[in-house]
């Protein structure tokens, strides 16, 4: 595995031009003041756990949904205005190009942050300051989901699985797959399609487990639930609205009420 892995301590980490460097830091700056709980993911942790790099590094914090009327408040006092995008999800502070996307859970519902999310003392310097990274293995367990047609994060991904495989939690990822065991698999199966010559990233007893729950489900219990809207909410909406499917997204099934959903289907 010598050189698959690559060296990615040390990735040089940058907020991109000096006007929203700067906005980053003023909001960063206001939650730690208010000590607000929070981790930095987004295009700063995939440089600094897989070594990606991106031209363009938006900023992106998780943090419990509890937690966001008390950060609303810190910006508020800061001057920073904010709005809720998708009250399920995501709110915003800023707006344009000084802009910075806070998130709570993940677009279908299924990605809440909690306190576990915290229990990886993982720091980096994000604008001047230091804060705390999301752990791989939650970022792996909110992007195995994004699969839609304008935007896949399997890459992203088998990047991590690449980068952090030898130190990954891998009881804990499996923990947080344990409802969708299937969807960690297609990543874990496509990373060996990818580096062939790196498969035995992944320890084999990972797999094993993981194939052994696909025959433990049964079909008959689900009847006609499409669970393709849980990755790519687009491309899947001919199912539920005239294939007479049922919506994974919602409650019973998903943790969505027909409202959220509502509200971000409108925004096609």
């Amino acid at each position: 595995m010598g050189t698959l892995l690559a060296a990615v301590t040390g990735v040089s980490v940058h907020a991109g031009d000096v006007s929203s460097q700067g906005f980053h830091h003023e909001v960063l700056a206001s939650l730690l003041r208010a000590e607000v709980p929070f981790l930095v993911g987004g295009s700063f942790a995939m440089a600094r756990h897989a070594g990606v790099r991106r031209h363009r590094a938006d900023l992106h914090l998780f943090m419990r949904r509890d937690d966001w009327h008390g950060a609303e408040a810190a910006l508020n006092r800061a001057g920073i205005d904010t709005h809720v995008v998708f009250s399920h999800w995501l709110v915003r502070a800023g707006e344009g190009d000084r802009a910075v996307d806070i998130l709570y859970n993940g677009g279908n519902g299924l990605t809440p942050v909690d306190a576990r999310w915290f229990d990886r003392p993982l720091f980096e310097d994000v604008a001047g300051l230091r804060v705390r990274l999301c752990p791989p293995e939650e970022m792996i367990w909110s992007k195995a989901f994004v699969m839609d047609r304008e935007k896949f994060d399997g890459a992203d991904v088998l990047h991590l699985v690449r980068a952090r495989h030898e130190g990954l939690d891998w009881d804990r990822l499996l923990e947080l797959f344990e409802r969708y065991p299937r969807v960690l698999l297609a990543h874990l199966v496509l990373f060996g399609f990818v580096y062939p010559g790196g498969a035995n990233a992944v320890p084999p007893w990972v797999l094993s487990h993981l194939w052994s729950r696909l025959g433990d489900e049964r079909g008959d219990e689900y009847g006609l639930l499409c669970r393709g809207t849980l990755l790519a909410r687009e491309q899947y909406l001919l199912d539920v609205e005239e294939w007479g499917y049922g919506d994974a997204r919602m409650v019973p099934f998903g943790t969505m009420t027909r409202q959220e959903i509502a509200a971000v289907d409108r925004r096609d």
